[in-house]
C-alpha cells in the first residue's frame, strides 16, 4: 500500500498551470459507502480569508455534484503522468452508469474527510467554506460565454485545505 506523508500548504511546491491545466486532477467526494470521482482541468489554489484554499468547479449535471453538495469535504488528487487513461474514463463517463473505481484500476483511500486515490502524487483535502453559481452577468469576456452553450454554469467550491498527503517514492 502507498504510503503519504502530511506536508503544509508551504512545501506544496507544484506548478499548478501544469497539474490543472495539463495533467489534470480528479475531485471526488463522498464517504466509504458512497463517492464519485470526475477529472478537472479547471481550478486553482491560493489565500482567501487568511486561509489556505482551493477552488473546484463542477457542473450541476455530474453525479460529482451530489457528492459535493451532500459532503462538507472534498478532495483533490493529482496522479501525474502515467494516468492519462484513468482521468479519460473519470472526465468522460458518469459514476451513475460506470463503476469508475473498476474500470481504471485506481485504488480509493479513506484515511481522510473525503476519498482520494492511493495512486495520487499529491492529495488535497478540503472543507468547504463556500459555494457559489457562476453567474453569466458577471462574464466580462463574451467569449466565456462558448464553455456554456447550455447553460450549465459550474458551481465553484471553495474549500480550506485542511491536509496535504504527499506520496512517499
Amino acid at each position: 500500500m502507498q504510503k503519504f506523508v502530511e506536508i503544509s500548504p508551504t512545501e506544496w511546491d507544484d506548478n499548478l498551470f501544469t497539474r490543472i491545466g495539463k495533467e489534470w486532477m480528479l475531485i471526488s467526494a463522498g464517504n466509504r459507502q458512497s463517492f464519485n470521482m470526475m477529472t478537472a482541468s479547471w481550478g486553482g489554489a491560493g489565500v482567501m480569508w487568511n486561509v489556505d484554499v482551493t477552488t473546484a468547479y463542477v457542473r450541476p449535471q455530474r453525479y460529482t455534484y451530489e457528492f459535493m453538495e451532500k459532503e462538507p469535504y472534498y478532495a483533490l488528487s493529482f496522479l501525474g503522468r502515467g494516468f492519462k487513461q484513468a482521468l479519460q474514463v473519470c472526465g468522460s463517463k458518469s459514476g451513475r452508469d460506470v463503476d469508475k473505481v473498476a474500470e481504471t484500476g485506481l485504488t480509493p483511500r479513506f484515511d481522510a474527510q473525503a476519498p482520494y486515490f492511493a495512486e495520487s502524487e499529491i492529495a488535497v483535502i478540503c472543507k468547504k467554506l463556500y459555494v457559489q453559481d457562476l453567474d453569466p452577468a458577471g462574464f466580462l469576456d463574451p467569449t466565456i460565454s462558448s464553455h456554456y452553450a447550455n447553460h450549465d454554469y459550474h458551481r465553484m467550491y471553495i474549500g480550506e485545505i485542511v491536509k496535504i498527503l504527499k506520496r512517499v517514492k
